[in-house]
């Protein structure tokens, strides 16, 4: 079984969208909203009627940490569209996520060229694995599975006695 995971959001990174602002959000943002809201979905390119998990089924896992907005996707692998994602992110064809969301609190500046908002609080309904994210490389989907996992461990065990001059 294969998951999709990678960061929804992460905090303070700048995007410029429709021309019109730069958006960011701010450590935390989503924190109320998982807790007061937790059953958050997963859509194909926020597309309603291509769910691909959710919190309260457990194929979605969401965390705030230091960095951004965690998460941890694991779609129906018998479903055309669990494939298509799987298939898609795990060819890196798609790779961005994106945010359904709405602003509770939001802070504007208008300093410079373009105004800034900074999201301070917000709800979050739906994350969404897209080939285009407003937030771009800021986000990411990528494939992790059992076998990925052990590589990677296995790797970093070498590494470890390498410098030990263990071999």
């Amino acid at each position: 079984m294969s998951d999709i995971t990678g960061f929804a959001i992460q905090w303070n990174q700048p995007a410029i969208i429709s021309g019109l602002f730069e958006e960011r959000f701010a450590p935390g943002a989503f924190d109320d909203s998982l807790t007061q809201y937790p059953d958050v979905a997963a859509l194909w390119s926020h597309d309603a009627s291509r769910p691909l998990g959710r919190v309260s089924n457990g194929t979605l896992q969401l965390r705030s940490t230091r960095a951004g907005l965690w998460y941890s996707l694991t779609p129906n692998p018998d479903s055309p569209l669990g494939k298509e994602a799987t298939a898609a992110v795990g060819s890196n064809l798609v790779n961005q996520v994106s945010v359904g969301f709405s602003a509770d609190i939001e802070e504007w500046e208008d300093t410079g060229n373009l105004p800034k908002r900074t999201i301070t609080r917000a709800r979050l309904y739906e994350i969404s694995i897209v080939l285009w994210g407003a937030y771009g490389e800021a986000t990411s989907a990528s494939l992790r599975n059992a076998d990925n996992a052990a590589r990677r461990i296995r790797a970093k065990a070498e590494a470890a006695h390498r410098l030990r001059g263990i071999r």
